[in-house]
């Protein structure tokens, strides 16, 4: 079963518009087809933590915390 955030992350995404994310895999996808800004340092760190919490290796929440981060580096959290 998929990992879930406590609390889901609504950006508002490039291609797809606004966009509620509740997981570290749906943040995964949005940081790889959709992101504006594929070097900024958020970008890198929310992937790999992302990455990370699907293979149980990292809580999943920290990777909502680094997801937030990127979304507003970013400028696309509501």
């Amino acid at each position: 079963m998929p990992t879930k955030w406590r609390e889901p992350v609504k950006i508002n995404a490039p291609i797809s518009g606004d966009v509620r994310v509740d997981g570290p895999f749906e943040a995964l996808v949005v940081l790889m087809d959709e992101w504006p800004n594929l070097r900024g340092a958020g970008y890198v760190r929310a992937r790999s933590l992302c990455r990370a919490a699907l293979a149980g290796r990292k809580d999943a929440e920290e990777a909502r915390e680094i997801f937030v981060f990127a979304a507003k580096e970013a400028s696309l959290l509501h």
